[in-house]
């Protein structure tokens, strides 16, 4: 055993939060998430690795109702884009519950920052290194969230002008993420697209090669 591994217990319970980890879209309505908690998460999303520490995050709460509703409606209405460019899926993906936007105890909006095109280490090459910063932060607050016992959704069937002009983001800013976060009435034990079958998970051997991409 590496002499830095954790102990069996908290290794188990690591493992565990990965894999109970689901993308809810289910909320108990009503509810809050307590202050504490969510300092907890969000301190966990900014705990997140991000390439030349540039941190490029920003997390916007939204509380206020009238907004929510205004990004319901967003959300709805690429719903419906998405729906006519699915074709003959169309019926089937509009059958979806695919947001808890009005149910959620906690809505936040997630976007990359503006001024982050200054970070050029580890961004020369690859620009998108940003993007992939910042969801590693969303995954952080995730599996926070997995483990306080409150379910998350990753909503991300919008317009992103359309959200940066109703919160007033700067220029060079990026919505990335609505996340849906509060009490769930559970955690299935697949994820939700495979029970409304959708899709269907591949295994783990589809995506591992040696030495080269086959």
């Amino acid at each position: 055993m590496p002499e830095h591994a954790f102990t069996d217990a908290e290794r188990r319970a690591v493992y565990r939060v990965i894999n109970e980890r689901r993308d809810m879209r289910r909320f108990t309505p009503d509810r809050t998430v307590a202050a504490p908690v969510l300092a907890r998460l969000l301190a966990a999303a900014h705990a997140a690795p991000s390439v030349g520490l540039m941190q490029p995050w920003r997390f916007i709460r939204i509380t206020d109702r009238g907004l929510r509703h205004k990004i319901h409606a967003l959300v709805d209405e690429e719903r419906r884009q998405t729906a006519d460019a699915l074709g003959s899926r169309a019926e089937e993906f509009l059958a979806l519950k695919v947001e808890g936007i009005l149910d959620c105890a906690e809505l936040l909006v997630v976007a990359l920052s503006a001024g982050r095109d200054a970070h050029v280490f580890g961004r020369r090459t690859m620009p998108h290194m940003d993007l992939a910063s910042v969801s590693c932060a969303v995954e952080n607050l995730w599996l926070a969230a997995r483990a306080e016992g409150l379910g998350m959704g990753w909503v991300s069937i919008f317009e992103p002008a359309g959200l940066a002009e109703l919160l007033n983001m700067p220029d060079g800013a990026e919505p990335v993420a609505i996340l849906c976060l509060g009490p769930v009435p559970d955690f299935p034990d697949r994820p939700a697209l495979e029970i409304d079958e959708w899709t269907v998970g591949r295994p783990l051997t589809e995506f591992v090669s040696e030495n080269s991409w086959r």
